[in-house]
C-alpha cells in the first residue's frame, strides 16, 4: 500500500531555489488572512518514519511562514501531569486560537502507534483507539479547527542509510532509538497504513508525503499547506487526501505511471504460456477444496487495455456453471436508492464459483470521483468501505485479485480508431469514451490514488501492462493460478 509514496520523487537544487520565494509567498498569501479573518485555528500533524527529516520539513516552514503565529508542540511519553489526566487532555490544553497555527510532534496517533507495534494492547483496544480518535478529530473540524495530517513515507533501504550517516556523527540514545524502530519497520508501515486508511476523513485527511527528496518532501509539505489554508478560507472545506498530484511543477509519479508498458510476449511463447495457465486453472477449479473459497476477479484499467480479451481467456478452461461475468456500467434507478456496495454484495458468489468484475465498485473512486458523480467526502471514504468489504470477504475464505490494465495514451488512440474501422468492434467505442480521454491525466491520478489505498496484503492490486496484449492475457492467468494454488 502506499507504492507511489515509497517511489523516488524528485527535484532538483535549482528547481527548488526558483520555487522557494514562489511557496513563501503563496504561504504567506493564505496564512495571513486567517490570522486576520481568525475564522479558524490549524492543526498540522507531522508523523511517519524515523529518519524521514519531519524535524527538518518543520524547521523549513518555519522560515517560510510567519513564526510569530506558530506554536510547535512535541509530545513523547506523558509526564506525571499528563498521567494523571485521560489520554487526549494534553491536547486539548494546547490547542491554537483562531487564527493561529500549532505544528504537532508525537500526536495523539503515536502512543496509539507504538503500543500496538510493540503488543502492548490487542487489535481490540487498537480500533476502539480510533474510533475515539475520529471522534475526537470530527469534533475538533466542527469547531472551526482545520486539520492537516502528514504520514512521511520513507523505504527501509534509504532509512538504514540515513541511520549509518547519523550514526558516524552521534552515537548518542537517539540513535540507538533510532535503530530499534527500524528492526519493526514493516510492522510500523503496515500499522501507520491502517491508521491512515481508517481515519483519513473529508474533515481531517492524511497527505502522504514521499520523503527521500528533502526539497520534493519540503515543497509538497508548504504546497500542501497553503492551499488546504486557501479553500478553507475560500468554502470552509480542506482539500483532498491525496498528496498533490504535481509539486512544484513536477507531476507526482504514481505506481500506475511507473508500469513498464515496453513488456511484450511473442505469438509462440503466448500460445504456449496461455495453454500452461490455463489447462492449470481448469486443474485447480476442479479441485475439492475448491468448495472452500470463493473466487472474486476484478478488472479495472485505462478504456480499450482489453480487459474483456483477458476475461474471455480466462473463462475459456472454466465450467460455465462455476462462473459468471458481471459487466458494471452506470447504476439503475434500483441501485441508485441504495448504498453502492449493495449491487456488489447481491453479486458475491458462493463458495466454490467464481465472479468476474468486469469494472467493479472501484468506479466509486475513479469515474464517480473524475466525473463528479460522488461528492469529496462520498469518494474519499470509499476508500476504507471498500478494504473493509474485500476484508470480509477474505476473512470469510474468499480469493479476492485485482487487476489494473494499463496502456499508453497513444496505443489507446490507435485501439479507439481500430475499433471505430471495425464493423464487428464499433459497439465497443461510444461518445463517452472519447470524453473520458480529455480527462487522461485526472484518471490517471485517481488510478493512482485507488491503488495506494486499497492494495492490502489480502487483496492486493496486480499492475499488467496491456500495451501488448498477449503479456498481459498470460499476466492474468498466471496470476490467478499462483493465487489459486496457495490456498488450495
Amino acid at each position: 500500500m502506499f507504492e507511489s509514496a515509497r517511489m523516488p520523487q524528485k527535484m532538483t537544487k535549482k528547481s527548488f531555489k526558483k520555487l522557494e520565494p514562489e511557496l513563501r509567498e503563496a504561504l504567506l498569501a493564505a496564512q495571513l488572512p486567517v490570522i486576520e479573518k481568525q475564522q479558524f485555528s490549524t492543526l498540522i500533524l507531522v508523523d511517519g518514519l524515523d529518519g524521514a527529516g519531519k524535524g527538518e520539513a518543520v524547521a523549513r516552514l518555519y522560515g517560510w511562514m510567519d513564526a510569530r503565529h506558530l506554536v510547535c508542540n512535541a509530545y513523547g511519553e506523558p509526564m506525571d501531569e499528563a498521567r494523571l489526566r485521560p489520554p487526549l487532555w494534553r491536547y486539548w490544553r494546547d490547542l491554537p486560537a483562531k487564527g493561529e497555527t500549532a505544528i504537532v510532534f508525537g500526536s495523539w496517533y503515536q502512543s496509539l502507534l507504538r503500543d500496538r507495534i510493540y503488543k502492548k494492547i490487542d487489535e481490540d483496544a487498537f480500533e476502539k483507539g480510533l474510533v475515539r480518535i475520529r471522534r475526537f478529530e470530527e469534533m475538533l473540524a466542527n469547531e472551526d479547527v482545520l486539520i492537516l495530517k502528514f504520514w512521511f513515507v520513507l523505504p527501509k533501504d534509504v532509512q538504514k542509510e540515513r541511520l549509518k550517516k547519523v550514526e558516524k556523527k552521534s552515537a548518542g540514545r537517539h540513535v540507538l532509538a533510532d535503530w530499534a524502530a527500524l528492526k519493526h519497520h514493516k510492522k510500523a508501515s503496515e500499522t501507520g497504513e491502517k491508521i491512515i486508511l481508517e481515519t483519513s476523513m473529508g474533515f481531517a485527511p492524511w497527505f502522504v508525503i514521499p520523503s527521500q527528496d528533502p526539497e520534493y518532501r519540503d515543497v509538497a509539505l508548504g504546497q500542501t499547506v497553503a492551499r488546504s489554508m486557501q479553500l478553507k478560507l475560500e468554502d470552509g472545506e480542506p482539500t483532498s487526501v491525496a498528496a498533490p498530484p504535481v509539486v512544484g511543477g513536477l507531476k507526482r509519479e504514481t505506481a500506475v505511471d511507473a508500469i513498464d508498458l515496453t513488456e511484450t510476449l511473442e505469438k509462440t511463447e503466448y500460445e504456449e504460456l496461455r495453454k500452461k495457465y490455463q489447462d492449470q486453472l481448469s486443474e485447480l477449479s476442479d479441485r475439492k477444496s475448491m468448495s472452500k473459497t470463493g473466487v472474486v476477479l476484478v478488472f479495472q484499467g485505462n478504456d480499450a487495455a482489453g480487459k474483456g480479451g483477458a476475461i474471455r481467456r480466462l473463462i475459456r478452461p472454466l465450467d460455465p456453471r462455476i462462473y459468471k461475468v458481471h459487466s458494471i456500467s452506470a447504476p439503475t434507478d434500483e441501485e441508485k436508492a441504495r448504498p453502492y456496495l449493495w449491487r456488489f454484495w447481491r453479486r458475491v458468489p458462493r463458495k466454490g464459483h467464481f465472479a468476474i468484475f468486469d469494472r467493479s465498485w472501484y468506479e466509486r473512486v475513479l469515474v464517480e470521483r473524475v466525473e463528479g458523480f460522488a461528492g469529496h467526502d462520498d469518494w474519499l471514504r470509499a476508500y476504507n468501505e471498500i478494504n473493509e468489504f474485500e476484508q470480509e470477504l477474505t476473512d470469510f475464505g474468499y480469493t479476492v485479485c485485482k487487476f489494473w490494465l494499463a496502456i499508453s495514451e497513444e496505443e489507446q488512440l490507435r485501439r479507439f480508431k481500430a475499433r471505430e474501422e471495425t464493423v464487428y468492434k464499433q459497439h465497443k467505442i461510444t461518445d463517452e469514451d472519447w470524453r473520458n480521454r480529455l480527462k487522461w491525466d485526472q484518471y490517471a491520478i485517481a488510478a493512482g490514488d485507488m491503488v495506494d489505498r486499497t492494495s492490502t496484503h489480502y487483496a492486493p492490486w496486480t499492475l499488467v501492462s496491456a500495451e501488448n496484449k498477449k503479456h498481459a492475457r498470460v499476466k492474468v492467468l498466471k496470476t490467478i493460478c499462483d493465487r489459486l494454488d496457495e490456498v488450495l
